[in-house]
């Protein structure tokens, strides 16, 4: 039976995150007090006594995920997998998984991704729903309908599409959604529209820490959220990083793609087990 290692995404953060794990192993230890020197600030503190309001700050929630990810795989009983694939933020730890990037230059990355999205966010401030109960493609359809910026931004699972683009791309689509017969559409509390090309700033920010970062050749193949194809290239790799985030997250199609090759156990590695129940709904 194959095997594949998840990752989550922002949002999967709670107050007391890898503190077990950072007391129980020295290698998640060292691990997390390095985390504290290149992040400039004690992270540690935050990720296990920070309230809800301290770890929703985007340039904590990112590399918090991103520690408490890497820390789970790194301690897992079995190491052997066949495949891994990260949801959003969650690439960067399946990257780091298999062998890509160092664990240090994927936090460095991840740091700097933050930083970027969220001064993208205050560029050009955007907002983010969730559509409950309608196909993919009609989500799709009716986004691009709208001669405003919204998109089809995260395709979790069947019936299960998060829209992303400016406030009134977003309440448009939101009413025409409903119109469409969406059970529900539920604002998110988020602080921008992330996978929408209100991002664009944000990539560009991160174009050149990719490029200066060394990537190798994963020890399994990365199915990567911008093709929901499986992928070994190191530059390939750092292609579909980059137009990560202004491209839909294609989730569904993920795991799709990752069963019809035989990956038959899904096993999920961070704080949370918000991909878990997507999985069992695809």
């Amino acid at each position: 039976m194959k095997t594949a290692f998840i990752f989550p995404g922002q949002g999967s953060q709670f107050s007391g995150m890898g503190e077990e794990l950072y007391h129980a192993h020295n290698q998640v230890k060292a691990l997390f007090d390095k985390a504290n020197d290149i992040l400039g600030f004690c992270i540690t503190d935050i990720m296990f006594h920070g309230s809800d309001e301290d770890l929703k700050q985007t340039k904590v929630t990112q590399p918090a995920v991103f520690l408490h990810s890497i820390a789970a795989a790194m301690v897992a009983d079995n190491q052997q997998f066949d495949a891994v694939a990260g949801h959003s933020l969650g690439e960067y730890s399946a990257l780091v998984a298999a062998g890509a990037l160092a664990a240090e230059d994927g936090l460095k990355l991840v740091a700097k991704r933050a930083y970027a999205m969220q001064k993208a966010c205050e560029a050009q401030p955007g907002t983010m729903a969730a559509c409950l109960g309608l196909p993919d493609e009609q989500v799709e359809q009716i986004c691009n309908e709208i001669d405003l910026i919204v998109v089809a931004a995260n395709l979790n699972c069947p019936g299960q599409v998060v829209i992303s683009g400016s406030k009134e791309g977003v309440e448009l689509a939101s009413i025409r959604l409903k119109e469409a017969g969406a059970k529900r559409v539920l604002p998110l509390a988020v602080g921008g529209a992330f996978h929408s090309p209100l991002m664009q700033l944000a990539a560009d920010e991160l174009s050149q820490a990719i490029e200066q970062t060394t990537f190798m050749t994963p020890r399994c193949p990365i199915y990567q959220n911008v093709d929901a194809l499986p992928h070994t290239d190191p530059e390939e790799i750092k292609h579909n990083l980059l137009k990560q985030l202004t491209a839909p997250v294609r989730w569904t199609e993920t795991v799709r793609n990752m069963r019809h090759d035989g990956i038959e156990d899904f096993r999920e590695y961070g704080p949370g087990n918000v991909l878990t129940n997507l999985i069992k709904k695809i």
